[in-house]
């Protein structure tokens, strides 16, 4: 009996050594497991780290690159794109401090002049170019379109035009506002001075190039609608981003000036403004470039539609 009780003794004995062995190596393997997943973990999280930090450096290295810029920008051309012009050089020096931008407005064909003897890094010109600008090299880069909106004083009752009429009138063939409908008041035709970009679209628009009857050929578009505002029966043309309450605007062959209406090419008085350039814009200095690259940019278009212009896109 006692023999018997020790071999049951030695069996448990046994089992229980066994089992405890059995776990401890289940134990030790978990834990190998578990170091190497926590390697893997911090491996991982090591390369995510890395990889982040290299975005970052390579991001702000970009930024810096950019943020250096310095230089100058100069345009000359358009009274039309002065706005634009304008807005454009204070947001882009705003952003970029060392860079200085400046415009004068001298009309787009002398804008052009001036690029292609190298005067000014931009020439503005509110009209798309000749083919012998292009043959010449300059490159039309097309940053916004304007509407062109035909404009008469206040008090003027007629409230559409066909382009028939409109032609009729600026050629001299209908002279007094009743044959339109309107009061009997003569016709006082206001028009831009020649080399305007502003009337070379309008007459090439209509095809009456060297055909205009103008009572006055003013020398901006301001002038215009000052012009226009305080003279009983006047009718101008100017752009559409400068209209306002003291001018009476047309629609034309029953088509408002807006912007849908003009990408739609339901209003026929429409036309590119162009930052014109001697050769490519990849071929011009960087901060030439930067500008470019800015105007194309959402704060750019963003700026193109805050002055009233609408976006090539």
């Amino acid at each position: 009996m006692k023999k018997l009780s020790c071999l049951l003794l030695a069996g448990i004995l046994t089992f229980g050594l066994a089992a405890c062995g059995n776990s401890a190596a289940e134990t030790t393997t978990a834990s190998s497991q578990a170091a190497e997943a926590t390697t893997a973990e911090s491996t991982a999280a090591a390369e995510t780290t890395a990889a982040e930090t290299t975005a970052a450096e390579s991001s702000e290295a970009a930024e810096a690159e950019v943020t250096d810029l310095s230089g100058s920008v100069t345009m000359s051309g358009s009274t039309s794109m002065e706005k634009l012009a304008n807005a454009a050089a204070e947001s882009f020096m705003a952003k970029y401090p060392d860079v200085t931008v400046t415009a004068e407005f001298t009309g787009s064909s002398a804008g052009i002049e001036a690029v292609q003897a190298g005067s000014v890094d931009i020439g503005n010109a509110s009209r798309a170019l000749k083919d012998s600008e292009k043959e010449a090299g300059i490159v039309e880069n097309i940053v916004a379109i304007d509407g062109i909106a035909v404009v008469t004083d206040p008090a003027n009752t007629v409230a559409d035009l066909t382009k028939d009429q409109l032609v009729s009138i600026y050629t001299g063939e209908t002279n007094n506002w009743s044959e339109l409908g309107g009061a009997d008041q003569p016709i006082v035709v206001v028009g831009r001075e020649a080399g305007s970009g502003t009337r070379s679209a309008f007459e090439e628009i209509l095809e009456v190039e060297d055909a205009c009857a103008y009572a006055n050929e003013l020398d901006s578009t301001g002038a215009v609608m000052a012009k226009v505002a305080s003279t009983p029966g006047a009718i101008g043309y100017v752009s559409l981003d400068v209209i306002d309450d003291t001018v009476s605007v047309k629609t034309l062959d029953g088509v408002e000036p807006t912007e849908e209406n003009i990408k739609a090419g339901n209003y026929f008085l429409s036309r590119p403004f162009v930052m014109a350039t001697n050769g490519e814009i990849s071929e011009q200095r960087p901060e030439v470039q930067e500008f470019f690259n800015w105007l194309q940019s959402d704060e750019g278009k963003e700026l193109v539609k805050t002055v009233g212009l609408i976006t090539v896109d």
